[in-house]
């Protein structure tokens, strides 16, 4: 019988993960899912590092004001 792992997501997952949580707070099992994923995978971070200089680059972009 092969094991259950009811945390482990892909890294697709994870970025799907990643981008919806820009939305919506994510349920338990989905935090601690992708929590456990950015512990174990190289990649993933990087990509939930470029989501938060986007969204951080677009929060200035709405706060600029030309009266500089």
């Amino acid at each position: 019988m092969k094991p259950i792992y009811p945390f482990r997501r892909t890294c697709k997952e994870a970025a799907a993960l990643i981008v919806a949580r820009e939305d919506r707070a994510l349920p338990l099992g989905d935090r601690i899912g992708l929590r456990l994923h950015l512990a174990m995978c190289k990649a993933c971070p990087n990509f939930e590092r470029q989501v938060l200089t986007m969204r951080n680059a677009m929060k200035q972009w709405r706060n600029y004001s030309e009266d500089v």
